[in-house]
Protein backbone atom coordinates (compact mmCIF):
# COMPACT_ATOMS: atom_id res chain seq x y z
CA UNK A 1 0.00 0.00 0.00
CA UNK A 2 1.38 3.61 -0.96
CA UNK A 3 1.68 5.94 1.91
CA UNK A 4 0.52 9.54 1.41
CA UNK A 5 2.31 12.63 2.74
CA UNK A 6 1.15 15.66 3.24
CA UNK A 7 3.32 18.83 4.39
CA UNK A 8 1.09 20.81 6.72
CA UNK A 9 0.62 22.23 10.55
CA UNK A 10 -0.47 20.79 13.71
CA UNK A 11 -3.42 22.91 13.61
CA UNK A 12 -4.78 22.08 10.68
CA UNK A 13 -4.93 18.01 11.77
CA UNK A 14 -7.64 16.97 13.20
CA UNK A 15 -7.04 14.66 16.64
CA UNK A 16 -6.42 11.44 16.34
CA UNK A 17 -4.48 12.13 13.38
CA UNK A 18 -0.45 10.48 12.88
CA UNK A 19 2.79 12.57 11.29
CA UNK A 20 6.39 13.56 11.55
CA UNK A 21 7.90 16.26 11.81
CA UNK A 22 9.68 17.75 8.93
CA UNK A 23 11.35 21.23 10.41
CA UNK A 24 10.19 24.47 11.54
CA UNK A 25 8.08 27.37 10.01
CA UNK A 26 10.91 30.34 10.13
CA UNK A 27 8.73 32.68 11.29
CA UNK A 28 9.05 31.06 14.75
CA UNK A 29 12.84 30.23 14.55
CA UNK A 30 13.09 31.39 18.02
CA UNK A 31 11.15 28.16 19.09
CA UNK A 32 13.29 26.06 17.59
CA UNK A 33 16.09 25.35 20.76
CA UNK A 34 12.70 24.47 22.86
CA UNK A 35 11.36 22.42 20.67
CA UNK A 36 14.59 20.69 19.86
CA UNK A 37 15.08 20.22 23.80
CA UNK A 38 11.74 18.17 24.08
CA UNK A 39 13.00 16.00 21.51
CA UNK A 40 10.94 17.04 18.29
CA UNK A 41 13.39 16.81 16.16
CA UNK A 42 13.21 16.32 12.23
CA UNK A 43 11.47 12.64 11.97
CA UNK A 44 10.03 13.05 15.05
CA UNK A 45 6.49 10.46 15.03
CA UNK A 46 3.49 11.58 16.92
CA UNK A 47 -0.11 11.13 17.24
CA UNK A 48 -2.56 14.35 17.58
CA UNK A 49 -4.11 13.67 21.38
CA UNK A 50 -5.90 17.22 21.81
CA UNK A 51 -5.77 20.83 19.32
CA UNK A 52 -5.23 23.89 20.76
CA UNK A 53 -8.40 26.00 22.54
CA UNK A 54 -8.64 29.29 24.29
CA UNK A 55 -7.94 27.06 27.50
CA UNK A 56 -5.74 24.01 26.27
CA UNK A 57 -2.36 23.71 24.64
CA UNK A 58 -1.89 21.47 21.82
CA UNK A 59 -0.61 17.83 23.39
CA UNK A 60 0.98 15.46 21.00
CA UNK A 61 1.76 11.58 21.80
CA UNK A 62 5.77 10.75 20.85
CA UNK A 63 7.08 7.70 21.73
CA UNK A 64 4.24 6.84 24.64
CA UNK A 65 4.53 10.33 26.29
CA UNK A 66 2.29 13.19 26.14
CA UNK A 67 3.87 16.87 25.45
CA UNK A 68 1.73 20.16 25.62
CA UNK A 69 2.53 22.87 23.77
CA UNK A 70 1.29 26.48 23.64
CA UNK A 71 -0.22 27.47 20.35
CA UNK A 72 3.38 29.45 19.39
CA UNK A 73 5.26 26.21 19.79
CA UNK A 74 3.15 24.62 17.49
CA UNK A 75 2.77 26.31 14.70
CA UNK A 76 6.93 26.70 14.94
CA UNK A 77 6.46 22.79 13.54
CA UNK A 78 5.92 21.84 10.02
CA UNK A 79 4.65 18.30 10.03
CA UNK A 80 3.67 15.89 7.56
CA UNK A 81 -0.05 14.11 8.26
CA UNK A 82 0.70 9.98 7.68
CA UNK A 83 -2.13 8.06 8.23
CA UNK A 84 -0.18 4.81 7.97
CA UNK A 85 2.77 5.29 10.98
Amino acid sequence: MMQQTRTTYLRELPIGAKGYIVGYDKIFRGYQGKLLSMGLTPGTEFILVRQASIYWPVMIEVKGNLIKLQKPEADALCIEENEYL
